[in-house]
């Protein structure tokens, strides 16, 4: 469960604990639970607060403490009252009890008859997330039906338009999607909650409503990466179908998600514009850049050749374009990366470490230096590369890097290559910084302290070492006693303050 998933379902069972404490939900009460999570741990934390043996008299007036009530009679009874809560209801849809689950059934579709609009809008996304339990498939089944017809039940959903004040005049009525018309599927398309989004899309899909270019231009402006990819298949399929289309194309060579600008890239073959690949081979996606590589040698070309003759023009290249010249590159070619560790932006400075890197070619004597660079990102890259190589740096240089004078980045490198050399100097390096003034390496340090012990194997430390043993002193609080001692006695090291272990 993620952070922002607890976060709503604790909201919903400290609103159910305040309602059977007697507090009361809406104005003046405790704030009603909005998000389906928090309904949904609502409906379990009444039924928790709650024994069908002794129910009790708390909070037995509220409507909300009867739909969730144990026992399915006070369920089925509360479902009869009027106008009852309808996240509720849309739960009781999927009860266990098949009284209570008929009820509620009748009362949501008598809703959705009286008020669609409102009622799709409201309850999508907790009954998608309803249609996950065993009864929970006719709820939405029911919203998708009601999605699916024609107007009136998709009428017009406008919002009010805004009264008039001293000095301004009223704001007419505008649409809640930027759409003409606008409706509650549109309005559903642009739902802040994913799953209720994806959802929308996929109906406006399978009804067809949108040509190749509107399908293309969705797919370019969404940021939710399972919509666009929903939104660029169906505009590549329409494509294939009905044949090139330029101006869709282009839309979908300026998408914001790179799976987006992929399709693009690919329609560009079939569209006969084979040769305007060779311009995305410099891509901030590495996807983007594979798919230029490919149309580029299926055009006929060498993307080699063109992704060198960016690197070589010192005014114009760019850390993607580094970048892709080493994804096709070999270690002949290292002499050109290294000609760019002098280039004066940091991020090109950074991408070519990556890429020597990844021509596996580590230059210890180059790349050292580097971890002084006053770019975060260089140091960064130049600490990954000499990780590999830790054993061959010298000891003292890298624990002076450390030191609390030094840039917070450099420090971080620096302490990256310490851990990877392991050890009792990786050890001690860590347990340094326990007490540093930096949260983020105390925070780092005490991670990797901890990752020392596993039930399965010895930490990979020396042996009966006398300074192994002062340094886990230090660091007591990252493990219980059992754990420290149990890493003890692996190690060959007595209680605290006590020498090794004889044999």
């Amino acid at each position: 469960m993620g952070a922002d998933t607890q976060r709503q379902a604790e909201e919903g069972r400290a609103a159910a604990a305040e309602l059977l404490n007697g507090g009361r939900l809406g104005i003046g009460g405790i704030r009603r639970p909005v998000l389906p999570v928090s309904w949904i741990a609502f409906d379990a934390e009444i039924r928790r607060g709650h024994s069908p043996w002794f129910p009790g008299p708390r909070g037995a007036d509220r409507i909300e403490v009867r739909l969730c009530h144990p026992d399915g009679r006070v369920r089925e009874a509360a479902l009869r009252v009027p106008k009852p809560p309808l996240p509720l209801v849309a739960i009781r849809c999927a009860d266990w009890v098949p009284a209570v689950r008929e009820r509620a059934r009748q009362v949501l579709a008598e809703a959705l008859a009286a008020r669609p609009a409102d009622t799709l809008v409201t309850l999508m996304p907790l009954v998608l997330r309803l249609g996950e339990r065993d009864q929970g498939a006719w709820a939405l089944e029911l919203f998708e039906t009601a999605l699916r017809a024609p107007e009136p039940v998709l009428a017009p959903y406008w919002r009010p338009a805004r009264p008039a004040r001293w000095g301004r005049a009223a704001r007419p009525a505008r649409t809640m999607t930027g759409e003409e018309p606008d409706t509650v599927l549109g309005w559903l398309r642009r739902s802040g909650d994913l799953p209720t989004r994806r959802f929308a899309t996929r109906v406006t899909l399978g009804s067809g409503l949108f040509g190749v270019r509107e399908l293309a231009r969705r797919a370019g402006q969404e940021r939710d990466p399972a919509t666009a990819r929903l939104w660029a298949d169906a505009a590549l399929a329409a494509l294939a179908a009905d044949g090139p289309d330029d101006e869709a194309v282009d839309l979908l060579l300026r998408g914001h998600m790179p799976m987006v600008r992929a399709g693009g890239v690919t329609a560009l073959r079939r569209a006969g514009r084979g040769a305007e690949a060779a311009g995305f081979l410099a891509d901030r996606s590495g996807l983007v850049r594979a798919c230029a590589r490919w149309l580029v040698k299926q055009d006929g070309g060498d993307p080699y050749v063109h992704c060198r003759a960016l690197v070589e023009d010192p005014a114009g290249v760019s850390a993607h374009a580094v970048t892709g010249f080493a994804e096709c590159a070999a270690r002949a070619d290292a002499p050109l990366l290294r000609a760019l560790l002098d280039h004066p932006a940091g991020a090109v400075r950074a991408a070519a470490v990556a890429g020597l890197r990844t021509l596996d070619t580590t230059d210890v004597d180059l790349l050292w230096p580097l971890l002084d660079d006053p770019s975060a990102a260089v140091a960064r890259e130049a600490s990954v590369s000499l990780a590999g190589v830790a054993a061959r740096l010298p000891a003292d240089r890298l624990l002076e890097r450390i030191a609390p004078g030094r840039p917070a980045h450099t420090r971080r490198a620096a302490y990256r290559v310490l851990h990877a050399r392991g050890g009792v100097l990786g050890l001690r390096a860590s347990v340094e910084l326990l007490t540093d003034a930096d949260p983020g390496l105390r925070r780092v340090a005490a991670q990797r302290v901890q990752s020392l012990w596993s039930p399965y194997r010895p930490p990979a430390l020396p042996l009966r070492d006398p300074e192994v043993g002062a340094l886990l002193d230090r660091c007591t609080g990252l493990f219980s006693d059992h754990v420290m001692g149990r890493m003890r006695s692996q190690l060959g090291i007595g209680r605290t303050g006590s020498g090794p272990i004889g044999y």
